[in-house]
């Protein structure tokens, strides 16, 4: 079936259907060149339509040890080449077949780089996906969906759990956790506790953590409040890592300001610097909003990681406090594992002896 992806703009980018249905939501780019079902499974990217810059996708498949959450909350797919043969041993299915058992909206055979570039000029916003005869006014009903606000309140656990361990106990606050994150703490040896986004600063002391992981998660910080004045109330009690929305809570919590980036940053190949060891480490990163260098200064935080494309911050440390956040990913589903010492940070800041 032919579709096509139109833009806030105006601009229309033609392609073919996997199925019969229409997404709106706002178009996003990923420059990652793997890793396609830890994407589309990734919660950051709520309420989103990815565009893949990679040219051809699914050809190594589907499988359950990639899924990354529940269910996929993306709004829709882009990509430019669908490969219908995967070749893998670990496939267990195709990515067309995921696609519509799910209900994600594709387009294929479109001009992927063309659509990133004008991204990139105008950057990000509302998309919709529709079969090529959909009519102007139904377009134009689709453009009038309000914007989603609420988006970690859709990700977050549902429910307290937890994954039992003999080491420390890290109380996890899911904004919108990967579950490769979780596992990544896990096999260092911690008991982990999820909890939802709303848990209270009560609920959260009541399990006398050893240290509170802050998580990834999709929207705008401020539109989560009640996590901020959580955080707020909770720095200095307890050992912190916040990762990327955990970061940008954390600073908020502390008086600092965020912004929305004109195109973010998304993809499993972005360099950032350690300014700590002068180090440049590629990560994997998937964020919208950014911490404003500006409101930092009169924090008691230092810079400790900045974006080698930009120099936007990427990661900042309290000076005479156990809390430290960086603003992407540091495990790799999908990406590298260049930081996952990062983890072994958090475990150093954990009270001796647990």
């Amino acid at each position: 079936m032919k579709g096509k992806l139109i833009l806030e703009d105006g601009s229309e980018f033609y392609g073919n259907l996997v199925a019969d249905s229409s997404a709106v939501g706002e178009v996003v780019f990923n420059t990652g060149m793997t890793g396609y079902q830890e994407i589309l499974t990734d919660p950051s990217y709520c309420g989103q339509i990815v565009t893949l810059t990679y040219p051809l996708i699914g050809n190594y498949g589907v499988a359950d040890l990639f899924e990354q959450s529940r269910k996929s909350f993306v709004r829709g797919f882009i990509i430019s080449e669908l490969c219908e043969e995967p070749s893998n041993f670990q496939c267990e299915n195709t990515l067309t077949k995921y696609l519509t058992d799910n209900n994600i909206p594709c387009i294929y055979g479109v001009d992927t780089r063309a659509i990133t570039r004008r991204i990139r000029s105008n950057g990000t916003m509302k998309g919709v996906i529709v079969p090529v005869e959909t009519s102007e006014e139904d377009v134009k009903k689709y453009f009038s969906v309000l914007p989603q606000m609420q988006e970690v309140k859709e990700v977050t656990t549902p429910q307290i759990y937890e994954m039992d361990n003999k080491g420390p106990h890290i109380v996890v606050m899911d904004y919108g956790i990967k579950r490769n994150i979780l596992n990544s703490l896990h096999k260092l040896g911690c008991k982990l506790t999820v909890l939802p986004a709303n848990a209270t600063l009560e609920e959260i002391l009541e399990l006398n953590p050893d240290g509170v992981f802050l998580s990834n998660g999709p929207g705008d910080p401020k539109d989560v409040p009640y996590a901020i004045e959580t955080v707020k109330e909770l720095i200095g009690k307890k050992p912190i890592f916040g990762i990327c929305l955990g970061h940008q809570l954390i600073a908020l919590a502390l008086g600092a300001d965020t912004y929305k980036m004109k195109f973010g940053h998304r993809g499993s190949n972005q360099p950032v610097k350690n300014l700590l060891t002068g180090r440049v480490h590629i990560t994997s990163q998937n964020h919208g909003y950014a911490v404003e260098e500006s409101s930092l200064k009169n924090i008691d935080v230092c810079i400790t990681h900045r974006s080698v494309n930009d120099n936007t911050v990427e990661g900042m440390r309290h000076k005479n406090l156990p809390v430290f956040s960086v603003q992407y990913h540091p495990e790799a589903s999908p990406g590298p594992d260049d930081n996952t010492y990062l983890f072994d940070e958090f475990m150093a800041l954990l009270p001796k002896g647990v």
